[in-house]
Parts: C-alpha cells; structure tokens; sequence
C-alpha cells in the first residue's frame, strides 16, 4: 500500500520541479525528500525521475502517477480532515454538488443560513459538472433530462423547471417582442454557454432541433459568464437557462422563447448513507423552500 505522504512529497517534487524547491516548500531538508522519493520508488517498483542536467526531470511514469493520484490525494485530504474535526470536537461536515449557475444564485445564501443554524459544521462545495463523478456529494444538486438513469445509492427529489432565455444585445432588432419563437433565432450568430455533451447543452440542441434548425455556434464559450460578456460586447446571441441570466449587464436583455422553450428539470439527489444525515435534510429543505417561494431571489421559474 501507498504511503500517502510520501506521495504528497513526491507530487511536490514533480509540481515544483525540483528536490530542492520541494524541500523548501515543504519545510523538509533536501534530503528527506531524497529519501521519500527512493522509498517511493521502491514500493511502486517504478522508474519515476530521471537525470537532466544538473536537475531531474520526472519520467513518463511518473507524470502520470502524479496525474492519477490526484483524485485520491484530495480524498486522502478530505478524510484527514473529517479526522481533524473529530478530534477537535466539531459535529459534522457535508459535501455539497452543484452547477455554476446554482451556485452562483442560491449556494451562498444556503450555505451561510446553514453554517448559522450548525455553527460547527463543515460545508465542502464541488463543482460535479466539471468534476470526476468519483466525487460522491451528500446532496448534489443537479440538471436532469427525461429518461436518465436513477444515480445508484441516492434519492432524486425534483427542486424546479428552468426555461431557457436569450440574451442578446441591448439594441437588437428582436426586443420590440415581449416573446420571440425559438425559430426566429435561426439565422442568429450564437455564443455557446455550457460544455458540448451537457445536459444543458443537449437540451438546448433538442429543442433547436424541434423548431426545425441546428445553431450555428461561432464561439465556444462554454460557460454562461463568458457568454453574457461575448454577447455585451456584440458578438452574438446566447440561449442559456433564465437561473443563469439572473444578473446581466445594461449591454443586454433576456427575451422570453417560444415555441417551443427549452426547459431544464433541476433535482437534489440525497446520499443514502444508512444514517440520519440533519444536515443535507435540512439543506435539502432549504432548496425546497427557496424553490416553493416565487419571490425569492434566484428562483428558477420566477420573474
């Protein structure tokens, strides 16, 4: 079995570029490094440095040890925390999974009322649309699309309907509408805001599809901040989820869509654990509250 820390040693070695600057980094002497590299080296039974110049240079092998224990470091230092907060007496931490756009208009909110009502609770966020699923959240809030698959170990409960919007500059033709139909978009420069394979993404293609046409993507902006500043800055148009158009610059406008709107489900999927877990029950009647309430700041389906 690995020694955890002697990883840790050897990824500063790699990260750094040198023993030397790893050492200094670490607070170690140049030569306990030495010594966790070679011990290293002997539990894998691999070549992982080689000599360059004055220096070493990792091999091909060691690249890509680095890379792959990457994962496992952070679960590493996520035990040693939850360690940490054991002996230092604090009740509880959670794992919470979200989207950037959740993120941005409720996490902040929740996590604060949260952090107030469990003052020694620890609230780790991930971004699982960006994230190795190896992650498991105690609560993940996230986009769904009808048919997919039940997540192994978790309970699905349905927050909200988001409709999609568009954005597009503050002088554009199409604002003498109060709605515009999906279609009339079509022959639109548009900015994408959301990774190709995405839920959201597909979902915004589907429907595209449904009016008759594909979009014509020219930029790849692939996340909703960037493609709001494209489309201030008059390069195209944007269709994203309303959630993710919430706070826009004066240089654009959200225009209602129609026929059809593409609309994304949002669900928090609750870890079974085998154990009472208060607080992602509690988070999750947080979000259940926030999304209950029309006037609530960054309701999905509201004005």
């Amino acid at each position: 079995m690995l020694d955890p820390h002697r990883l840790r040693v050897f990824r500063a070695v790699v990260s750094s570029g040198s023993v030397q600057a790893a050492a200094d980094n670490l607070g170690l002497t140049s030569s306990a490094v030495s010594q966790h590299l070679s011990a290293l080296a002997r539990e894998t039974g691999l070549v992982l440095f080689q000599r360059q110049g004055r220096g070493i240079s990792p091999t091909p092998a060691g690249l890509e040890l680095a890379a792959q224990s990457e994962e496992a470091m952070s679960q590493w230092d996520r035990l040693d925390s939850v360690v940490t907060d054991l002996r230092e007496g604090r009740s509880g931490r959670i794992t919470v999974g979200y989207f950037a756009s959740a993120g941005s208009a409720w996490m902040p909110a929740l996590v604060k009322r949260l952090t107030f009502e469990q003052p020694d609770l620890t609230v780790d966020l991930v971004l699982t649309e960006v994230t190795s699923r190896n992650v498991r959240p105690d609560l993940d809030i996230v986009t769904e699309m009808p048919g997919d698959a039940e997540r192994p170990g978790y309970r699905r409960v349905h927050l909200a309907r988001d409709p999609y919007v568009a954005v597009v500059p503050h002088d554009h033709e199409l604002l003498a509408r109060r709605a515009v139909p999906l279609a009339d978009l079509r022959g639109e420069t548009w900015v994408s805001n959301d990774l190709v394979g995405n839920p959201g993404h597909r979902i915004l293609v589907q429907a595209c599809a449904a009016a008759g046409f594909t979009p014509r993507f020219t930029v790849q902006a692939q996340d909703h901040y960037s493609a709001i500043q494209f489309v201030a800055a008059g390069v195209g148009i944007s269709v994203m989820p309303r959630l993710a158009a919430r706070a826009l610059p004066p240089e654009v406008t959200r225009l209602r869509l129609t026929d059809p709107t593409p609309v994304r489900d949002i669900s928090a999927l609750v870890r079974d654990t085998g154990r009472p877990n208060p607080a992602a029950e509690r988070l999750l009647e947080m979000l259940l509250e926030l999304n209950t309430h029309p006037a609530r700041r960054g309701r999905p389906d509201g004005g």
